[in-house]
């Protein structure tokens, strides 16, 4: 959710030499606004020296500060600051230089709350200053826009809860939608180790960001020292982050966590939206396309748009867009996004300007590197389910094993996962998330991942080299036939595309595993998200979940592969793999290697589901 903080400094060096355009055309102004129950919010607002006539405004509400926001009006805003608009930027409450008390993800209000004139959420925190700002600065038009990224792009989404009449566009951008089921916090039940340890650590040891100091370069080595998360506040943070706290006290799926999520409080289209996500979003990818799904319930003017590009953390503010990590996307896919999607989405609907295109959803197909339109996300036509199966002799493939090949419950892969040594989810050293040194977390979801090759505790399938493209636009669905000799495992599944060794244009990448989609899920919660269970060893049992959406073009003569694993530390917490009522608790002798069956017979063939593309015949 860190993404916004670091917006003013997207791609710097190519706007130095612009820096003082838009920093000397535009004049700040500050001022502390009031809320309705009498907390005042810092609040600097930008308008251009030159404004020769009402502008609309456009807002932005962050925990991140304030403070050097002109920066982004040469960088991540520079396109709509070129095209005249009023900046209103806001401290959150609690955070830096507002007044009040900072929760995280504060819940909206409740049916009982709304009755209270002074109850508050980010919600009426944004509704008051939409009023405050259309009343009190000059030369507005009456019509103010919001967007931000992360948990501006949530402040964003949460103002559409109970949007002030002059909120006429909102773009709500890699937003989380649900801390427990898929964003920052927790991925179905799989607690985000090192980035809720540091995440939280970093909000709340004072109302300004201030990074955890690590005696260690390596996380990896210094979270499995650490040993039980029961140590975090016996030995390191001493019950003093309260989010933290919430952590340990709310491991379930709780009504804690139920609350917190704002989908249930989205429940009108007034306000047209367009929502962005990035394919590769090492934060918030389940946020912003579950806030997309939701409000498609309730779109009857068509005013609820998706945009999902190849992308990580807010990536569509880097500088073009081209690169992610080793992968060339072949165009400048972040600045189409911002002067050919962003600038006229809101320039229609604040300036009555243009005559708006967009289609319902517009996604990036990697592999063929192309943008692509639906009249629906995911797809309703042209797409069907096509199993691909885990075989004999590390082999996938669409045909299902037939049973004189593979028949009983013998016909299985194992390995011993043992949380002595987990897999690491990037290749070590792993730097600290936001290491001031620079760090992998950013471009983690698109490493090569043959830097786990030879570890017996990752099971590996590929397919033939592939005779005909295959593309996918949709969900992946992992289904997998599995026992553990313990009472607790965790699912790591990753699809991955395997590039052809020899590459004539770029030998470098002879080779590459890109992992194009992926997804941890905790076996306790089986059958419940709220209440766990353990499960019976060695007893075979069905997986079955989400890898989440993509689209992707698998071309001819590359491999398709999926990796099976139970660990990806730190970013995952060891499951202990002894079931226990709370992870939080458990004991250092609860933590149990175990042996892990994947099977793959007929009648239990462990397995993906592609949404395919064109549905024909695949090789």
């Amino acid at each position: 959710m860190r993404y916004s903080i670091l917006s003013v400094l997207l791609f710097a060096a190519s706007a130095a030499a612009q820096q003082q355009d838009n920093a000397q055309r535009y004049v700040k102004t500050n001022a502390m606004i009031a809320m309705r129950d009498g907390v005042r919010l810092n609040t600097d607002v930008y308008a251009p020296r030159d404004q020769s006539g009402p502008l609309p405004v456009i807002y932005l509400r962050t925990p991140y500060g304030v403070d050097g926001r002109a920066g982004s009006l040469n960088t991540s805003f520079k396109e709509l600051a070129d095209d005249g608009y009023i900046f209103v930027f806001q401290d959150i409450r609690g955070r830096y230089r507002s007044e009040g008390a900072f929760v995280m993800q504060r819940p909206a209000r409740s049916a009982e709350q709304r009755k209270n004139a002074t109850s508050i959420d980010e919600a009426t925190d944004a509704y008051d200053t939409i009023d405050w700002v259309v009343k009190h600065v000059p030369s507005n038009n009456g019509r103010v826009g919001m967007l931000g990224v992360s948990y501006d792009g949530w402040t964003t989404a949460m103002a559409l809860t109970d949007p002030h009449p002059a909120l006429k566009a909102a773009s709500p951008q890699a937003s989380p939608a649900d801390m427990w089921l898929g964003d920052d916090f927790h991925h179905n039940g799989a607690f985000r180790l090192s980035y809720g340890f540091e995440y939280a650590a970093m909000m709340e040891t004072s109302k300004e960001n201030e990074q955890f100091k690590f005696p260690t370069y390596d996380t990896y080595q210094w979270y499995l020292e650490l040993g039980s998360l029961a140590n975090v506040n016996k030995s390191v943070l001493k019950g003093k982050i309260p989010t933290w706290n919430d952590f340990v006290a709310h491991p379930n799926d709780d009504v804690f966590w139920q609350r917190q999520t704002l989908i249930p409080a989205l429940t009108q289209v007034t306000v047209p939206t367009l929502n962005v996500a990035g394919w590769w979003d090492q934060e918030d990818f389940y946020g912003p396309v579950t806030i997309y799904e939701r409000l498609e319930q309730f779109d009857r003017d068509h005013k609820n748009f998706l945009v999902v590009g190849p992308w990580n953390h807010g990536g569509w503010n880097a500088r073009d867009g081209r690169m992610l990590g080793n992968i060339d996307f072949g165009r400048p896919t972040s600045k189409h996004f911002r002067d050919s999607i962003q600038a006229p989405f809101f320039a229609f609907y604040l300036k009555d300007r243009g005559n708006l295109k967009q289609p319902e959803a517009l996604v990036f197909e990697g592999g063929a590197n192309a943008w692509r339109t639906y009249d629906a996300w995911p797809p309703k036509q042209n797409v069907s389910s096509r199993q691909l199966y885990f075989r004999e002799n590390g082999k996938l493939s669409f045909q299902a094993p037939a049973a004189p090949a593979c028949a009983g419950g013998a016909c299985a892969d194992s390995y011993v996962s043992d949380p002595a040594h987990p897999v690491p989810y990037r290749a070590r050293p792993i730097q600290a998330t936001y290491d001031p040194r620079g760090s992998g977390w950013y471009t983690w979801l698109t490493e090569d991942q043959r830097f786990v090759d030879g570890r017996s505790d990752v099971l590996t399938w590929r397919t033939e080299p592939l005779t005909e493209d295959v593309t996918i636009a949709g969900d992946v669905i992992a289904d997998i036939f599995a026992a553990t000799s313990g009472t607790d495992v965790d699912w790591i599944v990753k699809l991955i595309d395997v590039y052809p060794e020899d590459i004539k244009d770029n030998p470098k990448m002879g080779g590459y595993e890109l992992m194009v989609s992926n997804e941890v899920f905790r076996g306790r919660f089986r059958k419940s998200f709220e209440h766990p269970t353990a499960l019976t060893p060695n007893e075979r049992a069905e997986f079955k979940y989400s890898l989440h959406g993509q689209s992707y073009r698998f071309q001819k003569g590359h491999r398709i592969m999926v990796q099976v694993q139970s660990s990806w530390f730190p970013i995952i917490d060891r499951n202990p793999q002894t079931f226990v009522p709370n992870i939080f608790d458990a004991k250092e002798s609860d933590f149990k290697a175990a042996t892990v069956k994947v099977f793959r017979a007929p009648g239990a063939s462990s397995h993906l589901v592609l949404p395919v593309v064109g549905g024909g015949v695949v090789p």
